[in-house]
């Protein structure tokens, strides 16, 4: 299936690893230029040379920790008119909310809900003049099933979907559409990290515990990254138009809801 967007140019946020790269190579799989931004430049270079060797596309850098305004600077910079945006970033730890200061709170709503908010206003004018714009923020499942543990991801992330709500009824009718992907558990090492508390509360090792929560979810597996990227894509499609405002969630079934 032909997307219909090659040549054209994407922002692509925490992009070093995980989702957040799994994203980058679908896109660029479909022809689309793209930057990446991480923290980490040595490993951000190399998944910009492994993208740039399996599809022949351009690929920029712009180190640095996008949920600053000089990290959000870097990444304009380096692609100051995008078409796509794929707004990423680590979330917070895990932890009981009685041990969370204002600091901790301000941390979380800095690179979870502020920074794709700044990103978003930074480039969607563009988007809307040039008559094509796709934003996709990288959530979580927590939007809608909140986990208690990650009571800083929970507020964080739902308040940017309340932001997201209502800016993308205003520019859809400029052919730009912003919606949100809610993943589950995927094969990351965010997934990995998050599962020490209960593994080391259980006696556990890592693996052992990654095994039981495989075997909890109905498709008795977790997430490949490349199947979240594939899904980042289509809605960035010239023909993803219709589509804005919208929460979609991959999680393997493990919402047990009827919507």
């Amino acid at each position: 299936m032909d997307l219909g967007i090659a040549g054209r140019r994407a922002i692509v946020c925490a992009a070093s690893k995980g989702l957040g790269r799994a994203c980058a190579f679908a896109l660029a799989s479909e022809g689309v230029h793209v930057t990446l931004t991480a923290r980490n430049a040595e490993a951000l270079e190399a998944t910009a040379e492994e993208i740039r060797k399996a599809t022949g596309v351009t690929v920029t850098i712009a180190p640095g920790d996008i949920s600053t305004e000089e990290g959000r600077a870097a990444a304009l910079a380096a692609c100051p008119e995008p078409d796509i945006l794929i707004n990423n970033a680590g979330g917070p730890p895990p932890g009981d909310f009685h041990d969370w200061d204002r600091e901790d709170w301000i941390r979380a709503l800095d690179a979870n809900m502020l920074a794709p908010i700044f990103l978003i206003k930074a480039t969607v004018d563009g988007m809307m003049s040039r008559r094509f714009g796709r934003i996709v923020n990288i959530t979580s499942a927590a939007v809608k099933a909140p986990i208690p543990i990650l009571g800083l991801s929970n507020g964080a992330r739902t308040g940017l979907t309340g932001f997201v709500a209502g800016l993308s009824r205003q520019t859809v009718k400029h052919n730009v559409t912003i919606n949100n992907l809610l993943p589950g558990p995927f094969e990351t090492d965010r997934l990995r990290k998050t599962m020490e508390g209960g593994a080391k509360a259980a006696g556990r090792s890592i693996d052992e515990e990654m095994e039981l929560r495989r075997k909890t979810n109905p498709s008795g597996r977790f997430g490949d990254p490349e199947e979240f990227g594939a899904t980042c894509a289509f809605l960035c499609a010239a023909r993803s138009g219709f589509m804005t405002g919208q929460n979609i969630l991959l999680d393997g079934g493990a919402f047990p809801g009827t919507m």
